[in-house]
């Protein structure tokens, strides 16, 4: 599956330990990330990650491409209700998700339940549709 990983800055902290917790099961799938999440988790798990520009430099544009193109399979996109103004816009984000039937978490909780939804099978769906 093609997993997308996107987080503001005040989340990328959180998106590090998630990734690190579930480095398992990430590490079986195709992996997109904005810029410096990217390289963040990276850094911290040694995962294989496809990595755009950063957000603010249109990496979440190159993101919301390859979601209206059918090419993502769930997002994970940590969001801080407080972002900060050149942070990534999720609302758009949110949209395409939502068209192309797309699973999204913009929290921890909702991250876990589609991770593990994967790793069960249970969006195995989504192949289908590609």
């Amino acid at each position: 599956m093609n997993i997308g990983l996107i987080a503001h800055d005040g989340k990328k902290t959180l998106m590090q330990n998630f990734c690190i917790a579930y480095r398992g099961i990430l590490s079986k799938h195709n992996l997109f990330a904005t810029g410096t999440t990217g390289r963040l988790i990276e850094e911290v798990t040694n995962l294989s990650i496809h990595k755009y520009l950063a957000g603010h430099l249109g990496g979440e544009q190159q993101m919301s491409a390859q979601i209206a193109q059918n090419d993502i399979d769930a997002l994970i996109f940590l969001r801080d209700p407080m972002a900060k103004p050149h942070e990534p816009e999720v609302n758009g984000v949110i949209k395409l998700c939502d068209m192309h039937n797309i699973p999204m978490a913009t929290n921890l909780a909702t991250a876990e339940l589609i991770i593990l939804s994967i790793d069960r099978g249970d969006l195995d769906w989504r192949e289908m549709y590609r």
